[in-house]
């Protein structure tokens, strides 16, 4: 059994935790990565109040007894801003002790709030420099992913190979890494960086338990490790998504210089739902890395997880015995 500083703050059996998606991480889907074994993030900008968020939460409470993480997200386009401090309070009231932050830059207005509720603290970013500021500001541990990831990459273009060594020598405060890594192989790589843990999307979306429709994990099955297009970067909110005929309409609108408006009617989340439910894969956005190349089946999430960490263990047995 692998044991990490990460696996010991967060009272987790793996070092893996499964990245927040928006409209994907849901009390369900939150509830079956904790009961495999590792961290699952409960996306609190899948809620439009507070109130809403107490109730997911409550759910997901009612559906495992392991811990799990609440993410407030500090992206002004994903979540009201000026209701932040409400939703870390209501993830408080609800005994939530793990409190997961992303966005262009830490929330240092609402440390205080984290410490008083006995929350570790953990912050999402891409690149040194922000991670020294928030592990300067308190934060507990750094999460950090490299170009390789899906969703929101920052600007830097940094992979996961150099990103998680520099994070880790720069500070003092265990790391969580990821950006492509999507089987036991990544997440002994990520170790052997100096990583305490693993984060896993892309992974963790073609599984039986992740609520999008048959036809899109099916494709995730079928696509190669060039199937993702960085977009949005002439808006300067830069995300690598799967290739299909939203993400090709994303970018000839930029080659265009088209306004936001029209960029933002292509990548909307009402769009990326209608790809998740209906399974016209088509119809819009979604967040993939280049991991997709690797992922060539759908187990169940306890399967996938368990096979990650037989294969991790496998890798550094065979390491331990070159000399």
């Amino acid at each position: 059994m692998i044991k990490t500083k990460v696996t010991e703050m967060l009272k987790i059996k793996y070092p893996l935790v499964a990245g927040t998606m928006a409209n994907i991480s849901n009390p369900e889907f939150v509830a079956s990565v904790s009961n495999a074994g590792a961290c699952a993030v409960l996306a609190s900008a899948n809620y439009q109040t507070p109130e809403e968020l107490s109730e997911a939460i409550k759910k997901t409470q009612s559906l495992t007894d392991q811990p799990f993480a609440v993410n407030i997200n500090l992206f002004p386009a994903m979540m009201p801003q000026e209701k932040l401090e409400l939703y870390v309070q209501a993830t408080l009231d609800e005994g939530v002790k793990i409190i997961e932050t992303s966005g262009h830059k830490a929330p240092a207005d609402l440390v205080p709030k984290f410490k008083e509720g006995g929350a570790i603290w953990i912050h999402k970013c891409a690149g040194v420099r922000y991670a020294k500021t928030a592990a300067r500001l308190g934060a507990d541990i750094i999460t950090v992913v490299g170009y390789e990831n899906g969703g929101a990459t920052g600007t830097l273009d940094i992979g996961t190979l150099v990103m998680t060594p520099s994070v880790v020598d720069a500070i003092d405060v265990p790391v969580i890494a990821g950006g492509g890594v999507t089987d036991g192989r990544g997440l002994a790589a990520v170790l052997a960086l100096g990583a305490e843990g693993a984060i896993m999307g892309t992974r963790m979306m073609a599984t039986k338990e992740c609520p999008l429709h048959d036809n899109l994990k099916n494709a995730f099955v079928q696509a190669a490790e060039t199937d993702t297009h960085l977009v949005m970067r002439s808006i300067r909110n830069t995300h690598r998504v799967w290739r299909n005929k939203a993400a090709e309409r994303i970018i000839e609108l930029e080659s265009k210089k088209a306004s936001l408006q029209e960029i933002i009617q292509v990548a909307s989340g009402q769009n990326a739902l209608k790809m998740y439910r209906e399974g016209d894969i088509d119809a819009g956005m979604v967040s993939c890395g280049q991991g997709v190349g690797l992922v060539k089946d759908i187990p169940t999430v306890k399967e996938l997880l368990d096979r990650i960490m037989k294969e991790a263990e496998e890798v550094i047995h065979r390491l331990n015995k070159i000399s």
